[in-house]
């Protein structure tokens, strides 16, 4: 079932301008100056060697702007083809895709108990929790524990996620869990049948032309990943291996972490969101389920659509875009934002924990960009 839960807002709203008087608005604006200026200040203050913004309609790209390198050494310009680290935007754009068809397909009900899905689900209040749930990050599971650390191969850590106490009663509050995401994982891996890198790369990102959305790059494609961090755990500076530890200890592929993709590529995503489910012709989704996966479930606890999180005034969505605006980011600098009533997306890809995660200055120059593109149109 899609339309339960205790929506704040809803799918609806006044039409998005035309992509084609938008794309005016914003070449008018200079919008791309003023966000390579951004970026060119953002690699001036360490607060990543490289980055790329893009800002578009739902017919594609207006502005792409790239700053810096992607290695503090010499090294290539950022474009549309480097692959990022995704981190978080695992969440959204493989997880949450994949709960999408299944949820409309019928194969998961969002109400129904993580136990019809997962039969070792047990422990104290755990019979309560919901596919809906974890999908808010509402579970009551803790936001994180170290799998890496605690367990010796993919099932282990993945056994040991769904064996995790929770320390909340289901639905009191919100606590931000990649536990929560790595179970949904499997609940897609139970339901289909197949590896979620798999089910993904079939049913996500070959129809939706994402070509160079994948999770373990291989060797060939290295030099046009940008590098992360000087990891301390495992003592080499990161290039095409996942950055978080988990994901690592999950074998590199995980529903929390571990996609590596492309501004082309998440330029194709956003454009199917902006055009209701259908991108090129092909029906992705329904125009409901787009809308009922993006609104805000209960807005007494959270900000929270399904996966998705929405403008709070205080995140990196800045204080410009709709109350229809959905987004994520990710801890190695990346993020992106889709305004439908404004009918465009933002995004925004850096390594900026490269060479270290205490690197922080990412979350201003996130704000600025959203704030920047939204003042043009606006």
């Amino acid at each position: 079932m899609l339309a339960t839960g205790c929506a704040s807002t809803t799918g609806g709203g006044p039409p998005a301008p035309s992509p084609a008087s938008l794309a005016r608005r914003l070449e008018a604006g200079h919008v791309a100056d003023t966000l390579r200026t951004i970026l060119v200040a953002g690699v001036r203050d360490s607060a990543f060697p490289g980055a790329i913004a893009v800002v578009g309609t739902r017919d594609g790209d207006v502005a792409s702007v790239a700053a810096g390198t992607l290695d503090w050494s010499p090294s290539p310009v950022p474009d549309d083809r480097t692959l990022w680290d995704m981190a978080s935007l695992t969440k959204v754009v493989g997880l949450t895709s994949a709960m999408m068809l299944l949820v409309e397909s019928g194969s998961v009900d969002l109400d129904a108990p993580l136990q019809r899905y997962i039969g070792e689900w047990r422990g104290p209040n755990k019979e309560a929790v919901t596919v809906r749930h974890l999908l808010t990050h509402s579970s009551g599971l803790p936001a994180w524990r170290p799998l890496y650390k605690e367990t010796s191969s993919p099932a282990e850590a993945a056994a040991l996620a769904i064996a995790t106490p929770l320390d909340t009663l289901p639905g009191a509050r919100m606590v931000y869990s990649d536990l929560g995401a790595i179970i949904l994982g499997e609940v897609v891996k139970r339901v289909t049948g197949e590896a979620f890198d798999a089910f993904l790369a079939k049913r996500v990102f070959e129809p939706l032309g994402m070509r160079e959305t994948m999770f373990r790059p291989p060797a060939a494609v290295l030099d046009r990943v940008a590098p992360t961090e000087v990891d301390p755990w495992r003592q080499r500076h990161l290039r095409g291996e996942v950055h978080d530890e988990n994901a690592f200890a999950l074998g590199g592929v995980s529903s929390h972490a571990g996609l590596f993709s492309t501004a082309r590529d998440l330029t194709r995503l956003a454009r199917m969101y902006l055009g209701g489910g259908e991108l090129d012709g092909h029906r992705f989704v329904s125009a409901a389920t787009i809308a009922a996966f993006t609104r805000v479930q209960d807005s007494t606890l959270s900000h929270r659509a399904l996966g998705w999180e929405t403008p709070n005034g205080n995140n990196s969505a800045g204080r410009l875009m709709s109350r229809r605006a959905f987004g994520h980011t990710g801890f190695t600098g990346t993020s992106i934002w889709i305004d439908p009533e404004a009918g465009l997306y933002v995004l925004l890809l850096s390594n900026r924990v490269n060479p270290t995660r205490e690197h922080r200055a990412i979350g201003g120059v996130r704000t600025t960009v959203a704030e920047a593109v939204m003042g043009v149109v606006k």
